[in-house]
């Protein structure tokens, strides 16, 4: 199915997913809309929320010139996440799944851009993007690290929704073109 956002100036396609198949395995079922194409695609985690840089990733991916890059971003505790090993280029290495050791601080954002390319490594099967995809990428140095600035949130959890949506009014609060006013004292609140 096709849609078209005047507003936005973009194409959307969406595919029917009939049986769950992972991350990786729905872009096999989009295959026919991104294979071949020159411009980088973007896949999000639709449960994580941050100021999204598409034009900085776009930038980063473009000059490096590999297949995927994964936006990662730094955590109090990495242990109860899979850390991202790279190099000072950003040139991804390996991965490390909780490790119990201090690996690194650097986590999968779950924010990645990928050339068409990627399309001959994913086949129309249950498919883990980070755990069978993402690893071979790094083997043949073919995967780069895109650090984020500013804030992340993973909000899966109905608490971490509420706790993301908090950090998003801040960090909205805080631009000098923001149109969110906040009232001073017990009253806090956003309006709009």
């Amino acid at each position: 199915m096709k849609a078209y956002s005047e507003q936005k100036k973009m194409e959307i396609s969406l595919a029917y997913e009939p049986e769950q198949l992972v991350m990786a395995g729905p872009l096999a079922i989009a295959k026919k809309y991104l294979e071949g194409d020159s411009e980088p695609f973007f896949v999000l985690n639709s449960d994580i929320i941050c100021d999204f840089p598409f034009k900085d990733m776009v930038a980063f991916h473009k000059s490096h010139g590999c297949e995927g890059t994964i936006a990662v971003t730094k955590v109090e505790e990495p242990s109860k996440y899979g850390v991202v090993i790279y190099d000072d280029k950003g040139q991804i290495g390996s991965f490390m799944e909780k490790p119990q050791e201090f690996v690194s601080d650097k986590i999968n954002a779950g924010l990645y851009i990928l050339n068409s390319k990627v399309m001959d490594r994913i086949e129309l099967r249950p498919t883990s993007i980070e755990k069978e995809i993402f690893p071979v990428m790094a083997a043949s140095q073919q995967l780069y690290a895109y650090e984020l600035k500013g804030y992340w949130m993973d909000i899966g959890q109905p608490k971490d929704f509420l706790t993301g949506m908090c950090l998003y009014l801040q960090f909205e609060g805080q631009k000098p073109d923001t149109k969110l006013k906040f009232k001073s004292g017990l009253e806090s609140s956003a309006m709009f």
